[in-house]
């Protein structure tokens, strides 16, 4: 039984087809393939139904893929804190992390980190929340930054910050004359949101209906950046995270707080329990909170 054999089996067990999981372990289908039938008369069985257009897990292969995961996730811990051992001067770093946090949160976080650790790699995957609690269990990230609620019993949460979403209004738009505003203030106004499957939007509509607000919503998109445009186009109003608030820039939103109870967002990182985060990965973390959190207390 080969390592490479066990990366393969995983690959073809969470995309369901053998050619994309070549193309992700960047080696050929027929290569691919040989292999997994070698891995298969080695344990006597079939790991896979070999169906047309996708490949399914026999009950044997269900049983067979924790133990494979678990054991690629031992060989790279083993990796790991070897590289560890000599002071983070190489290695690699993946992070997951919404694509509302990424660029307002991590660059100047990388930019230290790259300083004092030039020859550790670091990888960013953006995705949604779904998609990166399932890269963190499956161990493809070291750990991912996220939104709450998270309800995974096997990953471990822990709190970094809590942000206010503020009100993004057109520049010339009349309520931009109050310096707060109540929820009655834009009752009847348009709203632009994330879209469905960003946590963003979601969390945006259950504020909106503990308010007993049931806002039109005018326009949804997967990008902050195109919101705050189409709002600055007067196309409506929206709630941004007051991290990727652009205040003092030309034909940007005015942004307003409303009053309390204010919409606010968790942010926190999560792990897999059962492989806590790296020497690596909490020097980031720790970066972040001294950079990052310390400024907004």
């Amino acid at each position: 039984m080969e390592m490479h054999q066990l990366r393969y089996v995983v690959a073809v067990a969470r995309t369901g087809n053998f050619s994309r999981a070549a193309e992700q372990c960047r080696v050929s289908q027929p290569s691919l393939s040989q292999q997994i039938l070698k891995l298969e008369d080695e344990l006597g069985g079939r790991l896979f139904e070999r169906l047309k257009r996708v490949a399914k897990l026999t009950p044997s292969g269900a049983a067979f893929l924790p133990r494979a995961i678990h054991i690629l996730h031992e060989v790279e811990a083993a990796k790991r804190e070897a590289a560890e051992s000599k002071d983070l001067l190489r290695g690699a770093l993946t992070i997951g992390v919404l694509p509302t946090i990424a660029p307002y949160l991590l660059p100047q976080t990388m930019a230290e980190f790259t300083e004092k650790y030039p020859g550790v790699e670091i990888v960013v995957q953006e995705d949604t929340t779904a998609r990166l609690l399932k890269y963190t269990l499956a161990y493809e990230i070291d750990f991912a930054l996220v939104s709450q609620p998270i309800n995974e019993e096997r990953l471990s949460v822990r709190h970094l910050f809590t942000e206010e979403l503020l009100l993004a209004l057109p520049p010339a738009h009349p309520l931009t004359r109050k310096s707060k505003l109540a929820v009655g203030d834009i009752a009847g106004e348009r709203l632009i949101v994330m879209k469905e499957g960003h946590c963003l939007g979601d969390q945006v509509l259950n504020f909106c209906e503990s308010r007993d607000w049931q806002p039109q919503i005018s326009f949804r998109s997967a990008q902050l950046e195109t919101i705050q445009a189409l709002v600055s186009a007067g196309l409506g109003l929206s709630l941004i995270p007051a991290m990727a608030a652009r205040n003092g820039r030309k034909e940007m939103p005015e942004y307003r707080s409303l009053r309390s109870p204010k919409p606010r967002r968790k942010i926190v990182v999560v792990w897999p329990t059962q492989r806590p985060p790296s020497r690596g990965a909490n020097e980031f973390l720790r970066m972040i909170e001294v950079r990052f959190v310390k400024s907004r207390v």
